[in-house]
């Protein structure tokens, strides 16, 4: 399936198919903010899941698979809007010394498994449904070479446990 990386409309767009019908008629939307963090609050319910992406240098173009991917969500209800903050966490080259995190490119279909796990997720903290905790998972790549913490914007923020 075609990749849509970060565009919003793309993950919008796939969530409101998954939502549809099951979020006793709210509205949710979705922003991506780059500033969140893992957090426990009353107000804000987090959710942190793995998945595949691809990632392109912006220094050498190198390109490279990745099924260590974390993306955080933090979701809040107040009355009858919903709010879901996303932040997929980014990787860097590990052949260029200055090149800057890259943002991940994820495939629609991986977007579809995050955004099923997370209406699922949605119903449990901000509905109180008793719900299975059993979630659909990812599609890999083959990956040549192993995790890199070191490149990794989640394992330097401690958040991937890799």
């Amino acid at each position: 399936m075609e990749q849509s990386g970060l565009d919003l409309g793309t993950w919008t767009t796939i969530f409101q198919n998954e939502a549809s019908g099951l979020l006793r008629g709210h509205d949710w939307r979705l922003e991506f903010d780059y500033s969140l963090e893992t957090l426990n609050s009353c107000d804000w319910k987090d959710y942190i899941r793995n998945t595949s992406a691809r990632f392109r240098c912006s220094g050498c173009g190198r390109g490279w698979p990745s099924n260590q991917v974390k993306v955080v969500f933090h979701m809040r209800l107040t009355g009858t809007m919903g709010v879901v903050k996303i932040r997929p966490y980014r990787q860097n080259c590990k052949v260029c010394t200055e090149a800057p995190m890259g943002n991940p490119s994820i495939e629609d279909d991986n977007i579809k498994v995050l955004m099923e796990n997370l209406v699922k997720k949605i119903r449990i903290k901000c509905y109180h449904e008793k719900l299975d905790d059993g979630r659909r998972y990812f599609k890999t790549y083959d990956v040549e070479s192993p995790h890199e913490p070191s490149h990794c914007e989640a394992c330097l923020r401690g958040i991937c446990n890799q």
